[in-house]
């Protein structure tokens, strides 16, 4: 159950968090045409900071508009001050923030083209998505055999709620088997990424992470990696990736807003290098983690201070 917070955005206005509610026959809930973001707030000596908040709304209207979601009503400056204003109103020092785009209630039909596309920001409390053990002894993993999406079926550059109807049978799948999280193949078989992450194998000191064109969703946090694995020297690769050298990998780690970064111990029971978070995996951490929570310079302007009084 979500901690709940007292307000939520929605269309320009806040409203009580409980008054949230769409129609049971919007057009989002028979046919799951939304897009979304995840987005982190992170506490600082500074007060709150929100990560990478313009790459995250652009993504979103992006996604919107692969969707021909005409009726996005917001601009992008727009939606990133209502952002800070909802972390402002909610008093809060850390958070998850949720927004959300949807088709809303109007005509019925697969095009829902002619239907309001509503917008939400919420925001609360949450903490490590694989646990917090699982930051240094990493997380057991399996390959899904649910493949992800492929080319021209479903636009994988779009964070759309569609799509995460494919994440879930993975991540169903891979606990229903004991294990944290899936990693899925794409339609050639290679390695594509998590139910809800991206993948990153480390080989011989180099990493390795799959190309945008083995559907892929580009993440925000797999770019910060890509950055600062080349600010620390290391060098980095995008290319596919057989399951395989997954196995034989010295390292392999997950990225994503909810994941952070996050390292994975073993591969459909494969102990992967010493069992647990490896040395690069564990200084791209704590790079990450120091500039998101303010004790190591913020050199690529990635946070956006929250005001105090923003609301």
């Amino acid at each position: 159950m979500l901690k709940a917070t007292e307000k939520i955005w929605r269309n320009g206005e806040f409203i009580a968090w409980d008054d949230a509610k769409i129609h049971v026959l919007s057009h989002v809930v028979s046919y799951g045409s939304s897009v979304f973001e995840g987005i982190r707030c992170y506490e600082t000596a500074s007060g709150p900071a929100i990560f990478r908040l313009p790459e995250h709304v652009r993504r979103l209207v992006d996604s919107a508009k692969i969707y021909r979601m005409d009726t996005f009503q917001f601009t992008q400056a727009e939606l990133e001050t209502a952002i800070l204003e909802l972390v402002a109103v909610n008093n809060l020092r850390s958070c998850y923030i949720r927004p959300i785009a949807l088709r809303g209630y109007g005509a019925m039909g697969v095009n829902g083209m002619k239907n309001p596309v509503d917008v939400y920001l919420a925001c609360w409390e949450w903490g490590k998505y694989l646990g917090e053990e699982a930051m240094a002894e990493g997380v057991d993993v399996c390959v899904s055999s649910w493949s992800r999406i492929a080319p021209n079926t479903l636009p994988a550059l779009s964070k759309a709620g569609a799509n995460y109807m494919n994440s879930q049978l993975i991540n169903m799948e891979a606990v229903a088997n004991g294990y944290a999280e899936g990693i899925a193949l794409d339609k050639s078989g290679y390695v594509s990424e998590g139910a809800g992450e991206n993948i990153f194998v480390v080989r011989d000191g180099k990493i390795v992470t799959p190309p945008l064109g083995t559907s892929v969703l580009p993440g925000i946090t797999r770019d910060a990696v890509l950055t600062l694995a080349k600010d620390l020297g290391i060098e980095i690769v995008e290319q596919t990736i057989p399951r395989e050298l997954l196995y034989i990998a010295d390292e392999v780690f997950f990225s994503g807003t909810a994941a952070e970064i996050s390292p994975i111990r073993s591969i459909d029971r494969i102990t992967i290098g010493r069992g647990r978070r490896g040395p690069i995996t564990e200084v791209l951490q704590k790079e990450f983690f120091g500039i998101v929570n303010g004790t190591i310079a913020d050199r690529h302007g990635w946070l956006s201070m929250v005001p105090v009084h923003a609301a």
